[in-house]
């Protein structure tokens, strides 16, 4: 049987878990047009990868294409992704509540899992609006989906420590 203190800081490492995620998130968001060049140039048309998988192929060449216009004749549509960027460093600031102070915010960790459940339907409505292909849509729902698995794990333990309780060894192994 876990203590509460024990139970604590298994919230503590799942959160931090979330927040390294969400940092990543952000952080690669800022030198997008470098990032897809690269991506292009491993995975996309005349990459040894494009045989294998033409779709993808094709969607990051094409990708590549549209921000290189975009970007060359229009370098403020970057500003857009910076926003996003600096959207996910901020919420994982707000993380830091929970983190030091799991049940007195556990709302923060609630807000969480409901922005990681309205990834899938932003994704799927919003990206075949603009064309996004669907496999490209289900990576993007994956985002919120792997996202809730530490933030539901998170908040089970953090409402049996507000109740007193102790995790069991057994629900510390599913961790």
């Amino acid at each position: 049987m876990l203590t509460p203190a024990k139970t604590i800081r298994h919230v503590r490492l799942l959160l931090g878990l979330f927040v390294l995620g969400l940092i990543a998130s952000g952080l690669t968001a800022f030198p997008l047009a470098w990032e897809v060049r690269w991506l292009d140039q491993w995975f996309g048309v005349g990459s040894r990868v494009a045989a294998a998988l033409p779709g993808l192929a094709w969607w990051l060449s094409h990708v590549r294409g549209g921000l290189d216009v975009s970007y060359g004749s229009y370098p403020f549509l970057a500003y857009g992704t910076d926003w996003l960027a600096f959207a996910h460093l901020i919420i994982a600031v707000a993380f830091w509540g929970p983190i030091k102070d799991p049940v007195r915010n556990v709302w923060v960790v609630e807000f969480g899992i409901i922005a990681c459940l309205a990834v899938i339907p932003l994704a799927l409505v919003c990206g075949s609006i603009r064309g996004i292909p669907l496999f490209w849509r289900l990576i993007d729902c994956s985002f919120g989906v792997v996202g809730m698995i530490p933030l539901l794990l998170a908040r089970r333990l953090i409402l049996r420590a507000s109740r007193g309780g102790a995790a069991t060894e057994a629900e510390a192994r599913e961790l």
